[in-house]
């Protein structure tokens, strides 16, 4: 009995297939090969941020209304040599005890590589509600002319690596910074924790 045209073609399709197969995998070894020697290249460092300067000016809590100016200086220290970056978007939130008292944005910049480049976080609260027990600590803690407050930040960044950008999304917490109300008493410097999404 001869075979038939279609058993006949399912024999040829078989070798096409492998081929196209193997040709995708090859395709994504070499790419992940040549991602790892970039990588091994590049040598990337983690990136180091620290708030040097914190002070809190025009403070009044007046009917749980909290009206605020927030000056803080960020220390963006980028040890790389080959990666420089691009900050696109930065947003940055005032907190105490994990509420919210101000959220602003910060002008995007470019920071080259091994540069440290210090960037002003003026932020300001109007009119933040605070309630209860969290007012009530809040006047306490005026009274000592220091306060607790963590500072988070937010950033669309571009890792630039020779001729790539590469997307990212950055987090900063700077917590417990002891924060006082007259500029001129000292501020201890905060090292920050950094992570970094896709």
């Amino acid at each position: 009995m001869a075979p038939t045209a279609q058993t006949a073609a399912a024999p040829r399709r078989r070798p096409f297939l492998r081929c196209i197969v193997l040709v995708i995998l090859a395709l994504i070894a070499v790419t992940g090969l040549v991602v790892l020697i970039i990588w091994a290249a590049v040598q990337p460092r983690k990136l180091k941020y620290s708030i040097e300067h914190g002070s809190i000016t025009g403070f009044n809590l007046t009917n749980e209304k909290l009206n605020s100016d927030f000056d803080f200086v960020l220390r963006a220290n980028n040890p790389n040599r080959r990666v420089s970056l691009y900050y696109d978007r930065i947003d940055v939130t005032v907190l105490y005890e994990d509420k919210s008292l101000s959220v602003n944005n910060v002008n995007p910049f470019y920071q080259p590589r091994r540069n440290v480049t210090f960037v002003d976080l003026d932020l300001t609260a109007k009119n933040a509600a605070v309630y209860g027990a969290m007012a009530r600590d809040l006047k306490m803690e005026r009274a000592t002319g220091v306060v607790n407050l963590d500072v988070r930040i937010r950033a669309k960044i571009r890792l630039k690596v020779g001729l790539f950008k590469i997307h990212r999304t950055l987090k900063i917490e700077c917590d417990s910074l002891l924060v006082p109300f007259d500029s001129r008493k000292g501020f201890e410097r905060v090292l920050c924790h950094t992570d970094m999404d896709n």
